[in-house]
């Protein structure tokens, strides 16, 4: 201190907790830290952190559970088609079904579960209608002054867009995939064998069914129809990684499951 320069007590009280902070300081190197352990500080746990500000309400599954149910309820009051509306909400049974023996011991995230009812509908829809008969398909058809309805392409860009995200989680949570370069392709892969397999329940749906089964087909005449069908499936899955993997994260993290937590 220059001579002659008095401190105010606020000023040698600055003075001493400087002199206490520094004299800790050393001594804590010395000691092989920079600072006492109580003093040290805590790394965040992200997940916990994630569940307190992204969890979705503890009424959320009980209103998306509704959603399903009431939809459910009016697509299968006087369909156009009986045999139609079964096999299109087939998936949607089986999903349900499987959601609840899984929700204890095996959730979702609580972003997927979302994206399931989103497709649900989209399904629920075209069965009570079938796909080429949906009204919303002929007002698109109308204004944009369309050839068919293209509320089945709609659904089949789901069967990319919304399995993407559920075969990313199942591979995240029960495999050595997470984090790894390989884990988009491998999704994407999953998709396009998934719409090949519908394609060929189509297929064999129509060799059974005959003229019957044109309602579930719904080609309209397009020669192209199935290839426009996986084609669809691939924009879907490739569009769904690029615009939800970092949500999808964070909504994995909500739910407890760490997102890449095994990357090498």
């Amino acid at each position: 201190m220059p001579p002659g320069l008095q401190l105010t007590p606020a000023g040698s009280a600055f003075r001493g907790l400087v002199t206490f902070w520094h004299s800790t300081s050393v001594a804590s190197a010395e000691a092989g830290r920079r600072w006492p352990a109580s003093l040290e500080p805590k790394p965040i746990d992200g997940a916990r952190w994630a569940m307190t500000t992204e969890s979705p309400g503890a009424g959320e599954p009980l209103a998306l559970a509704g959603v399903i149910l009431a939809v459910l309820a009016w697509s299968g009051s006087g369909p156009h088609d009986r045999v139609t509306w079964w096999i299109e909400v087939a998936p949607v049974l089986v999903g349900l079904v499987a959601s609840f023996a899984t929700y204890s011991k095996y959730r979702l995230s609580p972003l997927l579960y979302r994206l399931l009812v989103i497709h649900a509908v989209i399904l629920m829809v075209g069965g009570h209608y079938t796909y080429a008969r949906v009204p919303a398909g002929y007002w698109i058809q109308d204004v944009l002054d369309l050839s068919r309805n293209h509320y089945d392409r709609l659904g089949h860009f789901a069967q990319g867009f919304v399995p993407a995200i559920l075969a990313r989680e199942i591979l995240i949570r029960s495999s050595p995939l997470a984090g790894s370069r390989w884990l988009a392709f491998l999704v994407v892969c999953v998709c396009l064998a998934f719409s090949a397999l519908y394609e060929m329940i189509e297929w064999w749906t129509a060799l059974l069914g005959g003229e019957a089964a044109e309602s579930f087909l719904g080609t309209q005449g397009d020669v192209w129809d199935t290839q426009w069908d996986m084609f669809l499936a691939l924009v879907g899955a490739i569009s769904s990684q690029l615009l939800l993997v970092r949500a999808h994260d964070r909504s994995l993290s909500a739910a407890g499951i760490p997102a890449r937590a095994r990357a090498s």
